[in-house]
């Protein structure tokens, strides 16, 4: 994407992160939105019995409402980079959550299943995708050296709402029926636009200031004498403008920035996370009827599904602060390696598990890997992308999720049916997640690691486009300080020499006009669009 300037509607020019303050408040937001998103859609689904009776349709008709939700949420990502980089952060989140809440409270009034997918389904889904996408986005703005917390504090905020919103359901179910409790969820999802409303752009004023402070500094040093101190200032600030117009014009504007497609990294973490989407939600959705055919109650087999959140809960926190550690981050990508691995071999191991208390041991070490994976799977992205390519980067790597999603649990669901066996299913799936770990662990050592053993060090050169806008203000102002010193270099010998030297200046200024404008050649010299007018003043002005 490169650098996006805020006056024409992309994402802030890179300032650097606060690490806190204000950005407390927006991991706050972050995580009602993350709960938003990943609850949600599970939550819907203990209305599905009253929607069955009322529309005479299945459990299979009704359950598409909530992968409408899901796919809506993955597979929008390009939709809503395009938007984030062309309207900012803010105004997406605050349409999104608009949409979402509308989206169900059009649902309290509908009349059959197909309205129920276009409303619920579709709107709230692309509602809470314009939500989901930006939060992270913005996270990653406001922190750097304590990101990987911010992370795991925002990612626990999927099991802490699908605990609570879950409950609730059932008692609004109870009191007002399927219809007002869609009306109610309608009014809660209007706490979207609350957090989009404070996922405000890093403030670029106190940047300008202290360059603007600085190039006051510098003109003073370089002219002591009081006289022309504002000659100084206007001369420096000459400089600038002229700098800026000597620049090549902008190009135009990325929307999507398939350049990362150019990132090696970003290749092995796109296909090792598709082949993790596969096996990792197939447990979790399997965990009850397998529980179920065992020989466990209904009520004890639902309770697992309750360890499982309750230990996620602190398993993402607790990550997201052992990825923090200075030792631990530089190889973050090792850690999220070990957590799919972790995650796999849980379900490999938890197969053959045939009582309660087997499944109890199964949903506690589920949990914790579960949670590790959450917690780090946005940060290593965060990691190998950088900042300011994360909105494209999010929604191509949701985009290929979006397709994994709708193969992974839906293949897995035909199997049981044909197989009428679970083992095989719980294999398959800890398979895919060991094979999505290895391939991270290997492809990161031998594709990168060793690559960048291999390559030499990069060449910083500004002009390249990868420095950030206050690297190229101060080479505007280290390079206004070179011209302004090669141009009051005569005035620093004495009185005399400062009039013979200006005199000299404004005899060849009247030659040159004489002859045809013609411009001045030497050092220090600065071209403008104008012509050599603008050289002349500068000129002068610095004598």
């Amino acid at each position: 994407m490169g650098r996006a300037d805020p006056e024409e509607g992309q994402l802030p020019a890179p300032v650097k992160p606060p690490d806190g303050g204000w950005g407390w408040i927006v991991l706050f937001g972050c995580f009602v939105i993350t709960g938003f998103s990943y609850a949600f859609p599970k939550a819907v689904s203990v209305y599905f019995k009253e929607l069955m009776k009322d529309f005479h349709v299945g459990y299979s008709d009704t359950a598409w409402i909530s992968s409408i939700m899901l796919a809506m949420l993955y597979g929008t990502g390009p939709v809503c980079s395009i938007m984030v980089n062309q309207f900012g952060c803010r105004p997406v989140m605050l349409i999104g959550g608009l949409l979402a809440s509308s989206g169900m409270i059009l649902a309290s009034f509908t009349t059959n299943i197909i309205e129920l997918y276009l409303t619920a389904g579709v709107l709230t889904g692309l509602g809470m995708a314009l939500n989901f996408q930006p939060s992270l986005i913005m996270l990653g703005t406001y922190f750097d050296k304590r990101r990987p917390l911010a992370n795991g504090l925002a990612a626990a905020g999927s099991p802490v709402f699908l605990s609570s919103l879950s409950p609730l359901g059932q008692v609004l179910l109870e009191k007002f029926g399927w219809r007002g409790g869609f009306l109610i969820m309608g009014g809660l999802l209007l706490n979207c636009c609350t957090c989009g409303a404070v996922m405000r752009p890093l403030d670029m004023g106190m940047k300008r200031k202290m360059e603007k402070a600085q190039d006051k500094y510098e003109a003073k040093e370089m002219l002591p004498i009081g006289g022309k101190s504002e000659e100084g200032i206007s001369t420096t600030d000459g400089t600038k403008k002229a700098k800026k117009a000597k620049k090549k014009p902008k190009k135009g504007k990325k929307l999507l920035d398939f350049s990362i497609f150019s990132n090696r990294g970003f290749i092995i973490y796109t296909i090792s996370k598709f082949i993790l989407v596969l096996g990792l939600f197939v447990p979790p959705i399997l965990l009850v009827n397998y529980a179920k055919d065992t020989g466990v109650p209904d009520t004890e087999a639902a309770f697992l599904l309750s360890i499982i959140g309750f230990i996620d809960i602190f398993a993402r926190p607790a990550c997201g602060m052992v990825a923090g550690l200075k030792w631990v981050r530089p190889h973050v990508a090792y850690l999220f390696s070990f957590s799919m691995l972790f995650n796999g071999l849980t379900d490999i191991c938890s197969a053959r598990a045939s009582n309660y208390t087997g499944l109890v041991i199964f949903c506690v070490f589920f949990g914790i890997s579960y949670g590790m994976v959450g917690a780090l799977q946005f940060e290593v992205l965060m990691a190998i992308v950088g900042s300011q390519k994360f909105s494209s980067a999010i929604g191509l790597v949701l985009l290929i999720e979006a397709f994994a999603v709708l193969i992974g649990p839906p293949s897995a669901g035909r199997l049981v049916d044909a197989l009428k066996n679970y083992e095989v299913i719980f294999y398959l799936a800890g398979s895919e997640v060991v094979l999505s770990a290895l391939f991270l662990a290997m492809a990161t050592y031998c594709c990168l690691n060793r690559g960048k053993k291999k390559e030499p060090p990069p060449d910083k050169n500004p002009s390249a486009g990868g420095g950030s806008d206050t690297e190229e203000a101060e080479s505007d102002v280290q390079e206004a300080e070179e011209h302004s010193s090669d141009n009051h270099q005569p005035a620093h010998s004495t009185d005399n020499a400062v009039v013979v030297a200006s005199e000299e200046a404004n005899h060849v200024a009247e030659e040159q006009s004489g002859e045809g404008g013609g411009c001045p050649e030497g050092d220090g010299e600065v071209l403008a669009r104008d012509g050599c007018n603008a050289d002349q003043m500068v000129e002068r002005d610095s004598f």
